[in-house]
């Protein structure tokens, strides 16, 4: 082959690794944002790959159809990548905030399956330009689906190590969309000499190019601003960390904490699900000295812990720097958990609940599960009796632990399926709720290797709503949310623990909860 014509090919070869990248960060993103937007991680990426997949696959036949004009078709799609994919995060916050409800879904999954089947029309193209300008065409194939498949892992590490974390979704997308337009610009300059009307096709990828630019820079700002609408007051703190949204909102002195848009406390009522979890289970554990929380990155159930002088260590794991380092360092977390993260007492161990218990040598005389509702595989793993089993394995024999569960009248299966999971590995178990303004009726299970006894129960730490008689009407359930589950024939439905094998309460807690 003459020399230009090398060149041209192995552009071809890199320019496939190169969109090859592009297409898998945007499967990913799309995932991501259906996510955090439409809820349920698990369900939102297999859709995306399935729709994305699909798309690809309707775009590799299409391609069968495209014989003349390879580059110019080649670069159009490019283009349309580039415009279609960099918009693509910025539109979904937009229609989640004024479109009507299901519309968000509706075109999340046409641009997924869109982007798709562009990604798919365009490695047949450059197979058969690669052929066409002298590349054996078993070669070609070989070289284009190394650099595609080569393309794909640098792509997903990209994405789940770099820009999420950096950019966030919606500049991410406008950066990864201006190297779609770049890819596209410069095999538009190197096939100049064959493309008809080079002048239009180069005007129109310079207009798209200062679109995506616009993007890059104001795009953030403008869907803050539709993210806004999404929240009750107005956002005070958001960040992106390597694992979840974090937004803090502040209106007339009312503080909260929204971690992928679900609340985790207000600052008007947290006082009664802190004083709740926290302090019953330290009064009937035996002579504590050990406390473990697991969960609860803000620091305000430590907080509570810290009231007991003779608790000599308390351990807190968390999964997320990003939730600790905040409760370490903003004003509002620190108005709310008085430093508790900083005092000598507390330790802080960023890691996996799940991996942290089977690490761990430790035994815990007050164990506080503070985790956020199993709404995905990741925090079901959580719920199961496998992670109580190990939860009882580092209870002290006196100890005592106690579990958020949801709410008993919202997700009312969902609550006494866990009451059932943990007494599935042995230990004995009891029930409270109580109202949280913020929240609702709200659920928790204690937990422990002996039998309990409310009535050896004494708060005696300085609290703003518990006592020792408001605990005792926590344990009276009403008939709508008591343990007995009746289907719509009327017969009582048997609940069975939770497992890792059999992970059903992902489905029960989202089918109690898409009415809410």
């Amino acid at each position: 082959m003459e020399a230009h014509n090398v060149k041209k090919t192995h552009f071809i070869y890199w320019a496939s690794g190169i969109v090859s990248i592009c297409g898998i960060i945007f499967e990913v993103l799309f995932g991501a944002l259906g996510s955090y937007i439409l809820g349920d991680g698990v369900k939102q990426y297999t859709l995306t790959i399935s729709l994305f997949l699909t798309g690809m696959g309707i775009g590799a036949s299409i391609s069968e159809k495209v014989m003349k004009n390879l580059i110019i078709t080649f670069v159009w799609i490019e283009l349309m990548v580039a415009l279609i994919g960099g918009f693509s995060s910025f539109t979904m916050f937009g229609m989640t905030a004024f479109a009507p409800d299901g519309t968000d879904a509706l075109f999340l999954y046409l641009i997924t399956f869109t982007i798709g089947a562009l990604t798919g029309l365009e490695l047949p193209i450059l197979i058969r330009k690669a052929n066409e300008i002298g590349e054996e065409l078993n070669r070609s194939t070989a070289r284009v689906l190394f650099s595609d498949y080569a393309g794909g892992l640098i792509g997903g590490l990209l994405f789940a190590f770099y820009l999420r974390p950096q950019m966030g979704m919606v500049k991410s997308a406008f950066f990864v969309a201006c190297i779609n337009l770049i890819v596209a610009v410069i095999i538009l300059y190197l096939f100049r000499s064959d493309i008809k009307r080079f002048e239009i096709h180069m005007s129109a990828a310079l207009v798209i190019g200062c679109l995506l630019i616009a993007g890059l820079f104001f795009g953030e700002e403008m869907a803050f601003s539709f993210e806004q609408k999404l929240y009750k007051d107005p956002i005070i703190h958001m960040e992106e960390s390597a694992y979840q949204k974090i937004v803090l909102t502040k209106e007339q002195g009312d503080t909260r904490l929204f971690l992928n848009g679900s609340l985790q406390f207000s600052s008007s009522d947290e006082y009664r699900y802190h004083e709740t979890l926290v302090h019953p289970t330290v009064s009937l554990a035996e002579s504590p000295k050990n406390a473990l929380v697991l969960g609860g990155g803000d620091g305000i159930a430590v907080k509570e812990l810290l009231k007991y002088k003779q608790l000599q260590v308390i351990t807190l794991v968390d999964l997320d720097p990003a939730i600790t380092k905040l409760a370490k360092t903003n004003y509002h977390l620190l108005q709310l958990n008085q430093g508790a993260l900083s005092d000598e007492r507390a330790h802080v161990q960023n890691q996996d609940a799940f991996e942290f218990l089977e690490e761990s040598k430790d035994m815990y005389d007050v164990i506080i599960v503070d985790l956020p509702d199993p709404n995905n595989e990741s925090l079901n793993k959580l719920y199961t009796k496998e992670f109580y089993s190990l939860v009882r394995n580092h209870l002290s024999p006196d100890g005592v632990a106690m579990i958020q569960a949801t709410s008993p009248v919202f997700a009312t299966d969902v609550y006494w399926t866990i009451n059932e999971t943990v007494a599935a590995t042995g230990m004995h178990t009891e029930n409270f709720h109580v109202d949280i303004p913020s929240f609702g009726n709200w659920g928790f299970v204690m937990a422990s290797r002996k039998r309990i006894d409310l009535t050896e129960i004494n708060i005696e730490a300085d609290t703003k709503f518990l006592t020792k008689e408001v605990l005792r009407s926590m344990t009276v359930f009403g008939k709508d949310e008591d343990r007995e589950i009746v289907n719509t024939e009327g017969e009582i439905i048997s609940l069975k623990p939770n497992t890792l094998i059999d992970p059903h309460l992902i489905q029960k807690y989202e089918s109690a909860w898409q009415h809410y």
